[in-house]
């Protein structure tokens, strides 16, 4: 175990967050996600984690990016409704360690696939909130 480290960031993760670089895009997926389809590249299975517990393990030592979007949440299909306690909870996750972080960015279910085709890597969690996905940006680590 190391020091400083949230132990929830078990040592696959802590891997795959040092090896992402600025721009590239990890995806916290909720339960029904489909992260072995449109994450093929590397998923990590945290069935049992919580998504807002895993962002204050992580957003410590994951720089935001700060030139777009770094939040990205799935909007809405036409027809249904948001449970608006979900991204409360997430970003009060987040401001614990960046409290100047921005507001989450809604996009499409489709746009959001696309997102997290690209993306470097997926966590699937057991979080069963409708909706419940988010991507995160990595930014750069600033000097000092």
């Amino acid at each position: 175990m190391l020091k400083g480290i949230n132990p929830i960031v078990s040592p696959a993760l802590l891997k795959l967050l040092a090896e992402m670089g600025h721009g590239d895009e990890i995806v916290l997926s909720d339960a029904h996600f489909p992260g072995h389809t449109f994450c093929p590249k590397n998923v990590l299975r945290g069935d049992g984690l919580q998504i807002p517990d895993l962002l204050e393990g992580i957003i410590p030592l994951f720089e935001l990016d700060c030139y777009d979007d770094p939040l990205i949440m799935m909007a809405a299909v036409e027809g249904d409704e948001l449970d608006p306690q979900v991204e409360l909870d997430y970003m009060a996750a987040i401001r614990k360690s960046a409290p100047d972080a921005p507001e989450v960015k809604r996009i499409g279910r489709f746009e959001f696939y696309d997102r997290a085709e690209k993306a470097y890597a997926c966590v699937i969690t057991g979080t069963t909130a409708k909706y419940g996905n988010i991507i995160l940006k990595k930014g750069v680590t600033p000097l000092g």
